[in-house]
């Protein structure tokens, strides 16, 4: 009967993981294929910094390593509800900030 128990526990132990590890991956990413890497860490820290600081406030809702557009793609989300793309360069630097509808904003957070 100990024998049971013990594999009966092993069984549930390695399904509840993989389940939570399959959220956790899912969640992280924010997105469903799983194709885009999170910023994360401190670099996390600076891209959202540098982000905010290019659309003059704002909450950060999305980020990505490896942009297609560039070294880091930081989503903001500005007061009035509109999203912007800040586009960085491996060192934190601005490239672009475009407008979700794909607009090229200016580069000094006014539009």
């Amino acid at each position: 009967m100990t024998r049971k128990r013990f594999v009966l526990g092993a069984v549930f132990a390695v399904v509840t993981l993989g389940a939570t590890g399959a959220a956790v991956v899912a969640a992280s990413t924010g997105d469903d294929d799983g194709a885009e890497a999170p910023i994360v860490g401190d670099a996390l820290r600076q891209a959202s910094e540098a982000a905010i600081a290019a659309t003059g406030g704002g909450r950060v809702t999305q980020t990505e390593v490896g942009d297609e557009d560039s070294y880091y793609e930081v989503e903001v989300t500005r007061d009035d509800g509109s999203q912007v793309d800040v586009q960085l360069d491996a060192s934190f630097n601005l490239v672009t900030v475009m407008a979700d509808s794909g607009d090229h904003a200016d580069n000094d957070g006014d539009g």
